[in-house]
């Protein structure tokens, strides 16, 4: 293969959660007083890839960060609990793409999630079996550029690349010196790089 590392983004790349995390949300946020309605679907497709931090404050401009910190534990928990049991949409040929993979190349998964999310997505969808590593910004509280580079280093990868769907991907890539390939199927919008429009493409590109 070109790589010896693909790594993915999760929201908008592997899968599509955010119906599930909009009814989870609505649970979560019921009985905040301070909150008037629960983000819709839409709402949420624009923040995916955000750090919580930056996710609470586009979402709940009118509330301190201090209390944004706080909803968005409370919303996380309510989530994980959700989408283990329910999982999210995986994109149509993940499951076939990983597959193809399969020991070919190290996969790994490096999202801007919190702690459990990436395990919700591995185990709701029985994926362990096709990653070799995982991490996120909630677990290292470090951004998704940096993130990245752990991993690349930690697996001793010479040719790795990044899968992501937003501009914020792109960025984090860059960040890394790590090439990056656009999820064109998924949330962002990205002019002049090199796309996928289906999963299964990805394999042309990689060989």
């Amino acid at each position: 293969m070109k790589y010896d590392g693909i790594l993915f983004d999760l929201d908008g790349t592997l899968w599509n959660a955010t119906e599930a995390i909009a009814i989870s949300w609505q649970i979560a946020l019921k009985d905040a007083p301070d909150i008037p309605r629960a983000p819709t679907v839409k709402e949420l497709e624009g923040v995916m890839g955000m750090t919580g931090e930056q996710l609470m404050a586009t979402l709940f401009p009118y509330i301190t960060p201090q209390r944004g910190a706080e909803l968005f534990e409370r919303c996380c928990q309510v989530e994980n609990e959700y989408l283990l049991q329910h999982g999210g949409q995986l994109y149509e040929g993940i499951e076939d793409l990983l597959r193809a993979i399969g020991g070919q190349a190290v996969t790994a998964i490096v999202s801007n999630c919190n702690t459990e999310y990436a395990p919700c997505f591995l185990k709701a969808h029985h994926m362990e079996g096709y990653f070799t590593d995982w991490e996120c910004s909630g677990r290292t509280g470090l951004p998704k550029g940096e993130n990245i580079r752990l991993v690349v280093e930690r697996n001793h990868l010479q040719a790795p690349v990044y899968v992501g769907d937003t501009r914020l991907d792109y960025e984090a890539a860059q960040q890394a010196g790590v090439p990056f390939i656009h999820a064109a199927y998924g949330f962002g919008t990205i002019e002049g790089v090199t796309a996928i429009h289906k999963p299964v493409e990805l394999l042309e590109l990689i060989k």
